[in-house]
């Protein structure tokens, strides 16, 4: 049985990737009345820090927070993260079983970091192709083929190489910030002390810097595969919102 068709799919291969790099995207979709879901490709573990029941625990209460409608929790290998056929399959089959139109995947090599980011890009890509393919239901859990629309990548800020994509986006998550920190905050097993302190400035140093571009408080940037397209221009280019020079100040 089908479930009920999401609007957005967002997908990371660690509980804690989403909410830092779009949380307040996802929070202010969900405010919206958009049909949010988000996937996390492996349960994180182990780490120092946590364990499997503690993650789930916080990837459900950030999940929460978010308001989003699905949150799953694929079961497949942190660090041994890979696009393989059998990871395809399993990221494919969600996207079949909920339908959105949009998928947002992370972009970008962390080589100081886990080599899962980068996989998780390559199999974000494959499966979205693979959701479409007909006469190979039997490898994803019987469910019917779904085409999604877009491919949506959320930059790494810190990847190794400077990315160039035919068209990038910021979305004015200044209405959110504060519920994009609440989430991430969720994740007290892998962010306490000093440790918080420096993730709560990277946070909000980030979202200031792409915001800024924009002329927003608080932003988090976007890009995409392809130029794009409008049927409206009018409505895609929103009033500029920094306050030109000219203006007389206000008493």
């Amino acid at each position: 049985m089908n479930e009920p068709a999401l609007d957005i799919l967002f997908a990371a291969p660690h509980p804690d990737d989403l909410e830092i790099g779009c949380g307040g995207t996802i929070a202010l979709l969900t405010r919206q009345g958009y049909r949010v879901g988000m996937v996390h490709l492996t349960n994180g573990e182990p780490t120092p820090r946590g364990t499997a029941e503690t993650r789930l625990a916080e990837a459900r209460a950030a999940a929460e927070v978010l308001g989003v409608k699905v949150c799953e929790i694929l079961p497949l290998t942190n660090r041994e993260l890979m696009d393989t056929p059998t990871a395809r399959y399993a990221l494919a089959t969600v996207l079949r079983r909920y339908r959105p139109r949009i998928l947002v995947g992370l972009a970008g090599r962390t080589v100081a970091a886990s080599p899962d980011h980068y996989q998780a890009q390559l199999l974000t890509e494959a499966a979205r192709f693979y959701s479409q393919l007909t006469k190979w239901d039997d490898r994803f859990d019987a469910t019917v083929p779904h085409r999604v629309d877009h491919l949506v990548y959320r930059p790494v800020p810190l990847a190794a190489e400077t990315l160039h994509f035919p068209a990038r986006f910021v979305v004015d998550i200044t209405s959110t910030i504060d519920v994009k920190i609440e989430a991430i905050r969720c994740y007290a097993s892998q962010f306490d002390g000093p440790r918080w302190e420096r993730l709560q400035h990277h946070v909000f140093s980030m979202a200031g810097t792409e915001g800024l571009r924009c002329g927003y408080t608080y932003g988090e940037l976007y890009a995409l595969p392809r130029p794009l397209g409008t049927k409206d221009m009018i409505t895609l280019l929103s009033p500029w919102e920094v306050p030109p020079p000219m203006d007389p100040p206000q008493t």
